[in-house]
């Protein structure tokens, strides 16, 4: 068993990620308000295979539901060991949209993911869009899917996001986003 990271430099790094990547490019229009009023939840998993944090991301949709949507809107949980392979990661998103789905939580909360090597299907490895996906540490994000209906209906053209971030990345370029200071500390 590997020792457990400290959590607070962890939660430090994403949410800088989170305040000045996400919501200071504008990669999701809808996380200003959230982080805004304090509806973000972040947690740290001590797991380091798929039974420990698939047993950590229950326990968290389950005390994101058990709060009203105005106290916790969304969960953010990061995995700092074990998953640093983003193939491997991505196994573990599959499993946890599993869990969600015998749950019986399709259509009541959905899961996202970024991770700090994340790579676009068919992109290259250096390809600055995959950025609009990366975070210091992998991160499984629990959303409330009524939380993101209503976004979407106040954000009508909620598909020219991807097109508009990947704009916003080429103009930054890669010694843009370096200089975010978005990585791990």
């Amino acid at each position: 068993m590997t020792t457990a990271l400290p959590t607070a430099p962890v939660i430090e790094d994403t949410r800088l990620w989170l305040e000045r990547a996400v919501i200071g490019l504008n990669l999701c229009p809808f996380a200003k308000a959230v982080h805004a009023r304090r509806q973000v939840h972040f947690a740290v998993s001590s797991g380091d295979d798929f039974a420990p944090v698939l047993t950590e991301l229950e326990a968290q949709a389950d005390a994101l539901l058990a709060l009203p949507a105005g106290e916790r809107d969304t969960t953010l949980l990061m995995v700092p060991q074990g998953f640093e392979d983003f193939l491997l990661f991505n196994e573990l998103v599959r499993a946890g949209e599993r869990l969600l789905a015998r749950r019986g939580l399709e259509g009541v909360l959905q899961l996202a993911s970024f991770h700090p090597r994340f790579v676009f299907a068919g992109a290259g490895e250096d390809d600055i869009a995959n950025c609009s996906n990366r975070s210091p540490w992998p991160t499984l994000h629990l959303l409330r899917e009524a939380s993101i209906d209503r976004a979407v209906a106040a954000f009508p053209q909620a598909e020219a996001i991807y097109e508009a971030n990947i704009r916003t990345l080429e103009r930054l370029g890669p010694r843009g986003w370096l200089a975010l200071g978005v990585g791990r500390s």
